[in-house]
């Protein structure tokens, strides 16, 4: 355990374990298989316990409470395994009355009704990605997402992001074990992860038997689409086009197992003002919850995508999405994207609690800058009368090679200079 501490990568989110283990008993830790969830964990636990091994498992339905038993916090690694061990841990934090007492982690989201309660009060519930580029040191974070909200201005800054580079993090992904393999081992992780996902976990998530083919035609659409509002017809044209038709049934029940998986997310759209008379187009956006996942599915390369661009654009759009979303959520906030019933949009949304807001267009070459910060102008004043004005504009991009602010006030701004 010390010699693991001592090696252990920061996290954005240990603040905020910390923080909520000084309020409740209980804290949920939930995320994709391999993000580093049980890292994380143990490093703030002082004991812990691996449910997916069959004899603590055997012995999680036999005797919950003595699994529960040891220094706290108690690490509950996998709990979904043994759901009893929920129940069990509620009581007891009601018995104990007292913060800090259990960290569970789990990779599936259960089904509604395997516990008798939601432990609504007990345990708070956090969410885990993978590794932000600012967490995976391939980020220099100068501009920082909380300093923007704050009317911090930048100072220029260089970047050393090219296409080749954002194409090699979009495939190489944001998993921890990419710390200890080379680069070309670790294109090979995203590529397992599909594999078993197809083979093994999306069957088993729910006990259903799924086709391994067709699950992979299903991926392969959904990464086809990355980052657009994708809709369940046009998911069911690119199966059949590639192979047998597939029912509306079949691609809600694959979608709904990828989702538990934590494997696929939603960007969801922003509404700006409750009272607000513009119709909003409320389709979410779909994300694999990391970009490698994506290019694994379609068998993209980093020497495909640089001669690809259309696809490497969107997927930079959902790299951007995975580490925003990580900065946002240290905030308490959150990543939308805005389209009205005309077709106008904005690629993020960034809102904070407090109502505050920003906008951003996602862009991977200069050439695009003046049409994107057109838009981002145009946005602000088109929604000048439902909502306060956004804090900043800015476009986030892969080759600019340096930030700084333009003359309309528009930051530009690499993803690898971007930290929380």
């Amino acid at each position: 355990m010390d010699t693991y501490k001592t090696k252990y990568k920061p996290r954005i989110v240990d603040r905020e374990l910390s923080d909520l283990l000084n309020t409740f008993g209980g804290i949920l830790i939930v995320g994709p298989k391999w993000c580093g969830k049980s890292w994380t964990a143990m490093n703030q636990s002082k004991s812990e316990i691996f449910i997916d091994n069959a004899n603590n498992k055997e012995k999680a339905f036999l005797l919950p409470d003595a699994v529960l038993e040891g220094e706290m916090p108690r690490l509950i690694d996998e709990w979904q395994d043994a759901p009893v061990l929920w129940d069990t841990a509620r009581r007891q934090i009601d018995s104990r009355q007292m913060p800090g007492q259990f960290i569970f982690t789990g990779s599936v989201k259960i089904s509604d009704g395997v516990t008798s309660h939601t432990g609504t009060g007990r345990f708070a519930r956090m969410k885990m990605r993978t590794l932000s580029l600012y967490e995976s040191e391939d980020s220099i974070g100068k501009i920082s997402l909380s300093k923007l909200f704050n009317n911090d201005s930048i100072d220029p800054c260089e970047s050393d992001m090219n296409l080749l580079k954002v194409t090699e993090l979009i495939c190489r992904g944001g998993w921890p074990a990419n710390f200890w393999v080379d680069k070309k081992s670790a294109l090979r992780i995203p590529q397992e992860y599909i594999k078993a996902i197809s083979e093994v976990d999306i069957s088993e998530v729910d006990g259903i038997s799924k086709n391994n083919a067709k699950v992979n035609l299903f991926m392969r659409s959904i990464a086809r689409n990355a980052a657009t509002e994708v809709k369940p017809s046009t998911i069911r044209t690119d199966v059949k086009n590639d192979g047998d038709a597939i029912s509306d049934q079949t691609i809600s029940s694959y979608y709904s197992a990828l989702q538990r998986l934590y494997v696929i997310e939603e960007q969801e759209a922003w509404l700006p003002s409750l009272r607000s008379k513009t119709r909003i187009r409320t389709t979410p956006k779909r994300h694999f919850t990391d970009p490698s996942l994506a290019a694994a599915a379609l068998g993209a390369t980093p020497a495909l995508l640089v001669d690809d661009i259309k696809t490497t654009g969107f997927l930079f759009e959902s790299l951007c999405f995975r580490d925003i979303s990580i900065y946002m959520e240290a905030l308490g906030g959150k990543v939308y994207h805005y389209r009205d019933e005309n077709g106008f949009e904005a690629d993020q949304i960034l809102l904070l609690p407090d109502g505050r807001w920003a906008a951003i267009e996602i862009k991977l070459g200069t050439y695009e800058f003046d049409e994107a910060a057109a838009k981002l102008i145009s946005l602000e004043k088109k929604l000048a009368k439902n909502t306060r004005a956004p804090e900043f504009l800015a476009i986030i991009t892969a080759t600019s090679g340096l930030a700084y602010k333009r003359d309309d006030g528009v930051l530009i701004i690499p993803l690898d200079v971007l930290g929380p």
